[in-house]
């Protein structure tokens, strides 16, 4: 097929010949012989070879299993698992917590993965399973049992998978129980046929051939819908590639198309059982409203659809009867411009919804949010695009998302992500698109807004082996509360899609200086948490509460993870309480507000006057943070001031003994305060220890916190002694005696020349 052809030749040696298909070949007499075992050891079907003209024994080979280096000439070669290039055609989610990502990735199988492990690690590759071999399509969750998987291969090759047991039970449907004596009856399955579990009736999955199949007991047995062809039924060896008819001899028979005729995307009505909508890749859209019995081909209607145009996907409404989407693909047909429409009456008649898509990208997929009605997006050969006014207008999210080909989306119902199926980069996840959700003309009017806050829950996290060498691993989504806010720009006012949060994140600045800021939680008493600092730029801006308390002190350090100040990083304030907490916004005279409902791991029982307990001992430590944090910046600078004081004196000859004595005495007492210190330190710094467990502290930790405060008095005591008396009185002891710092030699002023 078209996919291979490619030939390379080593340029250091012509006798040297590589050519890339199922197999890598390998000739070395200039194409007299070849051999196929230039790639054994790693994936086969390959694509793309690099070979370094400065080694060309190191070469660098792409095929469908990914990336692979060789430094020996095709000897051996190593894969690197460690670059995110999955293929995916299709994309989907279960309903666990965290939900997992399911989807098919060309030639590598289908798999689900957590979108969040319990790991410092993040998300690495033994996170994910498998569900079915061979090219991965469609990969479909059960609702209410996410332990059973409906996956397919290539050419509708689907199967039940148990997640317990791991089997896998083949159901692709056959005509000889539904022939009726029709010998020459076949089903034809599109490379990518579309599967789906019905939105009514989790029992109920829908398979894509040229018939619609339905089976309503998960696959164990199977009807017609309808009994009819739903495609042109066109005989493909009556069509042409490249102006070559398909029934003439061609270089590649059909172009490596399997099967043509067939559907390619399937989808039910969510608001009406029995509504059920198909495309097919001859470029027909069909829709039934009685559950199948009648059919109706409403492509005629779409205005200025060329014929035969693939339908890459249709989207009923889950908003309005009558309305739904459709978007077709035409670049085989040689046409790439983006065809999206939407119809209000079921199909009788269409209208355009492209305004602001750029010609030249073909659209594979349209996904209409599940609350908002006008909140739209599409994927296309370059990335995602995001309408809020229903189509009229779209605008490109971009943000940290590769160029590359969109094939599905999938927006998660609890968590209202945007999970995106890219056919290059893997699969991406927007968290909570709950702004663009919001966005409105109106919104983008008012001085700020601060967006809807979802539930969050504080799930711990535990670590393990880390030394895996090169595999790949995705951060885990932040661990807090992602705050969203809107903030105006006053000397620009711009459009939506400028200030909107579906642009490029080209933020002109911070808003106006005579606009005060401010972002700040308190809780369900009113009591002040924290005051979050914040970017305050022009557009949607988003903040990280990590569900902690303001710091106990400001340091110059910049924030990481651990320490809570005590020596070990820049300080923290303890992690809050589960409940409710109100989030702040004041720019100038204007204030908004909303509510975050914070939840313990549902994993880590604990009571809730043990809850309490735990907190009051925290908490007590947070106050006593700043003493010590103070203390020890005390210590330090009177250590300086003694050193300083120690290179006076020893400048200075016939001084009287007793101020010698004083600084041993001042040094002595000094080092004893800050092993004390040090001491206090230690045992208050068993903060992190203490929140990292869902029990009450320990006997050895409550003393440890007893011990440190007991101590302090006394201490401070001590210190304030030498800071308020005894320190000075050394001083104008040594001011007596004329020891006083250098104040550097006089500045001389020379003098100015050429001045008339």
């Amino acid at each position: 097929p078209m996919y291979y052809s490619q030939v390379r030749i080593d340029p250091s040696n012509s006798d040297r010949i590589y050519v890339l298909g199922g197999s890598l070949m390998v000739s070395d007499d200039a194409g007299r012989t070849f051999r196929s075992d230039g790639a054994t050891q790693i994936h086969v079907d390959h694509h793309a070879l690099w070979i370094n003209p400065k080694d060309p024994d190191h070469l660098i080979l792409g095929s469908d299993g990914g990336i692979a280096g060789s430094w020996d000439g095709t000897g051996h070669w190593r894969m690197f698992d460690n670059v995110a290039l999955g293929q995916f055609y299709t994309i989907s989610y279960d309903m666990r917590d965290p939900y997992y990502v399911c989807g098919g990735l060309q030639d590598n199988d289908a798999w689900c993965g957590p979108s969040n492990t319990r790991s410092f690690h993040g998300i690495r590759n033994q996170d994910w399973y498998e569900t079915t071999y061979g090219d991965g399509f469609w990969t479909v969750v059960d609702p209410i049992d996410s332990t059973i998987v409906f996956s397919e291969s290539q050419n509708g090759n689907m199967n039940r998978y148990d997640l317990i047991t791991g089997e896998k039970t083949a159901m692709r449907p056959i005509t000889g129980p539904r022939a009726e004596g029709d010998t020459t009856k076949a089903y034809r399955f599109n490379w990518n046929s579309p599967l789906l579990i019905s939105k009514h009736d989790p029992s109920t999955i829908y398979l894509g051939a040229n018939y619609l199949m339905r089976s309503r007991d998960r696959g164990m047995t199977w009807e017609e819908v309808g009994g009819m062809d739903l495609t042109k039924n066109i005989d493909r060896d009556t069509l042409a590639i490249m102006d070559v008819p398909g029934s003439e001899p061609q270089m590649s028979i059909h172009d490596g198309i399997s099967t043509y005729g067939n559907l390619t995307t399937v989808n039910e009505s969510p608001i009406t059982s029995g509504e059920i909508w198909a495309g097919t890749d001859d470029g027909n859209v069909q829709v039934t409203m009685d559950d199948g019995t009648t059919w109706e081909n409403v492509v005629g209607n779409i205005p200025g659809l060329p014929e035969r145009t693939y339908v890459s996907r249709v989207a009923p409404s889950a908003h309005a009867q009558g309305r739904a989407y459709a978007t077709f693909d035409g670049h085989r047909n040689g046409d790439f411009a983006p065809y999206v429409f939407v119809t209000e009456d079921f199909g009788q008649s269409w209208s355009a919804i492209a305004t602001g898509l750029p010609d030249g990208w073909s659209v594979n997929v349209i996904a209409e949010h599940h609350r908002s009605p006008d909140l739209l997006f599409v994927g296309n050969e370059i990335g995602v695009y995001v309408s809020i006014d229903r189509g009229q207008n779209w605008t490109r999210i971009k943000s940290n998302l590769p160029v590359v080909p969109v094939d599905d989306l999938a927006i998660h119902p609890r968590e209202n992500d945007l999970i995106v199926g890219t056919h290059g980069r893997s699969a991406w996840i927007l968290a909570d698109v709950t702004p663009l959700e919001h966005l409105s003309t109106e919104l983008l009017n008012e001085p700020g807004q601060l967006f809807p806050q979802k539930p969050v829950t504080m799930w711990a996290q535990k670590g393990d082996w880390p030394f895996y060498g090169a595999t790949y691993s995705a951060s885990n989504p932040p661990r807090g509360a992602l705050i969203r806010y809107y903030l105006s720009d006053d000397q620009n006012e711009g459009d939506l899609a400028e200030n909107s949060a579906a642009n490029e994140s080209e933020n002109e600045g911070p808003i106006s200086d005579s606009a005060e800021f401010s972002l700040t939680i308190e809780n369900a008493r009113g009591e002040h948490i924290r005051t979050l600092t914040t970017p305050s730029l022009a557009g949607i801006n988003e903040v990280v509460w990590d569900w902690r308390y303001d710091a106990p002190y400001e340091t110059d350090e910049a924030p990481n993870e651990g320490g809570g100040g005590f020596g070990g990083g820049p300080p923290q304030g303890p992690i809050v309480l589960p409940g409710t907490y109100t989030v702040a916004l004041d720019v100038g005279a204007q204030s908004y507000s909303t509510t975050v409902e914070i939840a313990a791991d549902p994993r880590r029982l604990m009571a809730n006057e043990d809850r309490m307990a735990r907190q009051e001992t925290l908490m007590s430590l947070h106050t006593l943070a700043k003493p010590i944090y103070e203390a020890t910046e005390a210590m330090e600078r009177l250590k300086n001031q003694l050193t300083e004081a120690s290179n006076l004196i020893s400048e200075h000859e016939e001084l009287p003994e007793a101020l010698t004595a004083e600084l041993e005495v001042i040094e002595d007492d000094l080092s004893s305060i800050e092993s004390e210190l040090r001491t206090v330190r230690n045992n208050a710094g068993i903060a992190d220890d203490i929140q990292a467990s869902s029990t009450l502290p320990t006997s050895d930790q409550l003393w440890q916190v007893d011990e440190a405060w007991d101590t302090m008095p006394n201490l401070l005591e001590q210190l304030n002694e030498l800071i308020l008396n005894r320190l000075p009185t050394f001083y104008q002891m040594l001011d007596s005696e004329g020891v006083r710092p250098h104040p550097g030699d006089a500045i001389v002023l020379p003098s100015r020349r050429g001045r008339r």
